[in-house]
């Protein structure tokens, strides 16, 4: 919520929300980037680690937000975007000012070939080389992202101790802990090693025709996160959520094996496309019950990617197909992360060309239309500017139906999917199987995934169609309690799942299977 009128959300306006989100029974929240930045990547280019962006609010609006969410026994994680800093930042000013300053070394720097061409083949995220050419320095400086995101240089101990600092000087003022932008990119191969190619068909950008071996998911990447780990444990009860960009459910593993490791991480495997059902049960199978194993974070939908309603819904009803979504979600086993808005059921927004604000919407345009659609203003009401902001014009426009599905609107609606989404938490909440009980798949068809969650004496069955055909399950004798159920009739010994459809069934353990 934008609490200053100038059309940009900020922390104040994200204090006077926090009653609604302690409503929907959360544990806490996280915060992108609010350090002071050029926005060229709205924040995740960064200028001062250590400083609130005037956009933003304060420090002393950040210590009211950090107390009003103790208050109300929320906890808040906020963003640390250590991967790359902003181009504006004064350490990468005094780095490319010549190659024997003191923070010569901070960022990653290589000469050109002999041909006058970039170091070696890597190419960045958002298009083209990764590489760009200082008259100064005489070099090029690596830049994984943008052009005004140049790497820092984890080789070099100054970098990481600057960095571990900057870890402290937050969790002195007590936040809960860190979401770590990229995490599987703070390492680069100091041989400068050409990335092979990926074979893949039709790339949308040149980066995804290559496999980004040599410039992520370094080894020296594992020891920084367990110095990292050290300094966090030495606070209590902080924990570090680690993005793995693209990243996978092994990478995810690796990650979060050992008490040296991040706590929990996120990758990619589910913010892409539909998948079928046989699809998810093999990509969670994966994933092996145990300590051992680590810890996963889900999200269907974030700040990168379109919203799940849109993305996975294939042209469904919202009502029929994001209470699926949403009750596939909080039946994982692992830490989940629910996308402002998800609880609204929200569609990507449609926003048109002359609106974009995203720089990779506006290279890839037409055959991308960016991150905008996923990023526009929370819709709290359903009058002129949604209840987000005064301002007539705000940051990203307000799209007519999502004021239609405004928080106003369906909290009078005891079916609302507001409503759905309170009931689905409230039920993971009071449930150890699916709060933290194994997992186990139990079928799966093109469209049909049945999976168990159990612990103890609890077992609960999930059921959940994912596309447009649904299926039937089958049931165990005994007495059924039904926990959630949508587009779901029990008929005896089945269970007829529409398209769309999903269910929580707890069972009696005798009905279960044996691990």
């Amino acid at each position: 919520m934008d609490a200053s009128g100038d059309g940009v959300g900020d922390l104040a306006g994200v204090s006077v929300r926090l009653d609604y989100v302690r409503s929907l029974g959360v544990d806490g929240v996280w915060l992108s980037p609010f350090f002071r930045s050029p926005m060229r990547d709205f924040g995740y280019d960064v200028s001062d680690y250590r400083d609130v962006d005037p956009l933003f609010g304060d420090l002393t609006d950040f210590d009211e937000l950090l107390a009003a969410a103790r208050d109300r026994r929320l906890k808040v994680v906020i963003d640390q975007v250590w991967s790359h800093s902003s181009i504006d930042h004064p350490w990468f000013r005094e780095s490319r000012s010549s190659r024997e300053n003191p923070r010569a070394d901070w960022y990653v720097w290589a000469d050109p070939r002999p041909d006058g061409s970039p170091p070696n083949n890597w190419q960045a995220w958002f298009g083209g080389p990764a590489w760009t050419w200082e008259p100064q320095r005489r070099q090029y400086y690596l830049h994984n992202f943008l052009p005004g995101q140049p790497d820092l240089n984890f080789h070099c101990l100054a970098v990481r101790r600057e960095i571990l600092d900057i870890a402290r000087f937050w969790l002195d003022r007590g936040v809960d802990g860190f979401r770590l932008d990229v995490a599987n990119y703070y390492v680069h191969d100091p041989l400068l090693r050409d990335n092979p190619p990926s074979g893949e068909a039709a790339p949308a950008l040149p980066r995804d025709m290559q496999v980004h071996l040599y410039n992520s998911d370094q080894a020296g990447t594992l020891e920084f996160l367990a110095e990292l780990r050290a300094v966090m444990d030495g606070y209590g009860a902080r924990m570090t959520l680690g993005e793995l960009a693209p990243g996978s459910f092994d990478l995810m593993s690796r990650y979060t094996r050992g008490r040296s490791a991040l706590h929990t991480a996120y990758a990619f495997d589910f913010l892409k496309g539909p998948m079928s059902a046989r699809a998810m049960a093999e990509k969670l199978s994966l994933w092996p019950d145990g300590e051992e194993a680590g810890w996963p974070t889900w999200a269907f939908s974030n700040h990168d990617v379109a919203r799940v309603a849109t993305r996975w819904g294939r042209g469904a009803p919202r009502d029929a197909a994001a209470p699926t979504f949403l009750a596939l979600l909080l039946s994982l086993r692992g830490t989940v992360c629910l996308y402002q808005g998800e609880e609204l059921g929200l569609p990507e927004a449609d926003v048109p060309f002359e609106r974009l604000r995203d720089p990779l919407g506006l290279a890839a345009w037409p055959a991308s239309r960016g991150r905008d659609g996923c990023r526009t203003p929370m819709p709290w009401t359903s009058g002129p500017g949604g209840g987000f902001s005064v301002c007539p014009e705000t940051w990203l426009p307000m799209p007519e139906n999502h004021r239609a599905m405004a928080v106003s609107v369906q909290e009078a609606d005891a079916a609302s999917h507001l409503n759905i989404a309170r009931r689905l938490i409230a039920i993971r909440r009071s449930s150890p199987a699916l709060s933290r009980g194994r997992f186990r798949v139990k079928s799966s068809s093109s469209d049909l995934l049945v999976f168990e969650r159990v612990h103890g004496d609890e077992v609960v069955l999930c059921m959940f169609s994912v596309g447009p055909q649904g299926g039937v399950a089958e049931l165990p004798e005994g007495c059924l309690d039904p926990l959630f159920l949508h587009r779901v009739e029990l008929e005896g010994p089945r269970a007829h799942v529409s398209a769309f459809g999903s269910a929580l069934i707890r069972l009696p353990q005798a009905a279960s299977s044996s691990d």
